[in-house]
């Protein structure tokens, strides 16, 4: 199968989808794998593209708030208060559908189903036209570091999937904000972190919101992707280093002449370049730099090419956008430390 780099021509992955194919779209948070959520060929097809375990639900993406009315019905009193804030945006809402619109396999035999308006002019576009849902987990081998290019699917999934429409790199880099309000009667509660913070939420709609820590093991059935203890991992094994340890780390490699590839802002980057072997430099040392690096990075530093026996990556404090980042990070490094 050739997989086709789609530009402009909306029509042709119109096409492609109706069919039952597979179509990577740009978001403004990671390149998504799109088929027909309505289709249980075409969802099938995800899962097998991406060697992705079938216990893990799907997000499916729609092009308005009118279209989640026609499988919603019973919806928390909150719902239409964040459509307005967030979409199109990187939030995912967890809702009770009707009965028998979405096959089982999108919702991984759970009674809810995640949706999103994606932030993208290209895909909204795509939405609309096709006039079809779609789920559209990362376009990437699953458990991988997410994609932000459409180099990143073309990677993992050429010769796989129809189609990649091409809309550059994405801006966020880490998957949207996942908030349960699937219970009417019970306050919303973060199961992913995302772009859209706790602390955001909670002024904006004046509520707690409460954040599920929780880490799924590998026999446990999560209700939003994700959550699994390990996952975004490249085939390199990663450590997390704290600020205040890098000169020990980088002193702990060079002894022990092993290859490192570090990945940090420009204070931490220029000062171990000489003593690693690879360093992918986020644009500046901000938190927002490093969560729309952390994947190309990861991904960047795990080519064969440079046979790098450790990756380090720096960290930050665990707020606002840094939950998100080290949510993703710790999983990429098996929620090793450099100690």
């Amino acid at each position: 199968m050739e997989t086709k780099k789609i530009d402009t021509n909306i029509n042709e992955a119109i096409e492609i989808l109706k069919s039952d194919g597979l179509v990577a779209f740009p978001t403004e948070t990671v390149y998504g794998l799109g088929a027909n959520a309505l289709s249980e060929t075409a969802v099938k097809r995800v899962f097998a593209v991406k060697g992705r375990p079938s216990d893990n639900p799907l997000i499916v993406h729609v092009a308005d708030f009118e279209q989640v009315k026609q499988y919603v019905t019973n919806f928390h009193p909150l719902t239409e208060k964040l459509v307005d804030m967030y979409w199109p945006g990187p939030l995912t809402l967890i809702l009770e559908p009707k009965a028998g619109i979405f096959p089982s396999v999108v919702s991984a035999g759970l009674k809810t189903i995640s949706f999103r308006m994606p932030n993208n002019t290209k895909t909204l576009a795509l939405l609309r036209e096709a006039n079809l849902p779609l789920v559209g987990p990362s376009a990437n081998t699953s458990g991988r570091p997410s994609p932000t290019s459409a180099e990143h699917v073309y990677h993992d999934l050429n010769g796989k999937i129809e189609g990649i429409l091409d809309d550059g790199s994405t801006s966020i880099g880490v998957e949207s904000t996942v908030l349960d309000i699937s219970d009417p009667t019970k306050p919303p509660m973060i199961l992913r972190p995302g772009a859209i913070t706790k602390e955001q939420l909670e002024t904006d709609l004046r509520i707690k919101i409460a954040l599920d820590s929780y880490l799924i093991k590998e026999n446990d059935t999560p209700k939003s992707p994700g959550m699994k203890y390990k996952h975004y991992s490249p085939e390199t094994n990663v450590l997390m280093v704290r600020e205040e340890d890098w000169h020990r780390a980088v002193t702990y490699a060079k002894e022990r002449q092993l290859k490192v590839g570090v990945m940090a802002g420009p204070s931490v980057a220029e000062k171990v370049r000489a003593d690693t072997a690879a360093v992918f430099m986020y644009q500046d040392d901000s938190v927002e730099a490093a969560t729309r690096g952390l994947f190309a990075g990861l991904r960047a530093l795990d080519e064969p090419l440079l046979d790098l026996d450790l990756i380090l990556v720096a960290t930050f404090p665990e707020e606002k956008l840094g939950v998100a980042y080290m949510n993703r990070l710790k999983k990429a490094a098996a929620q090793q430390y450099f100690d």
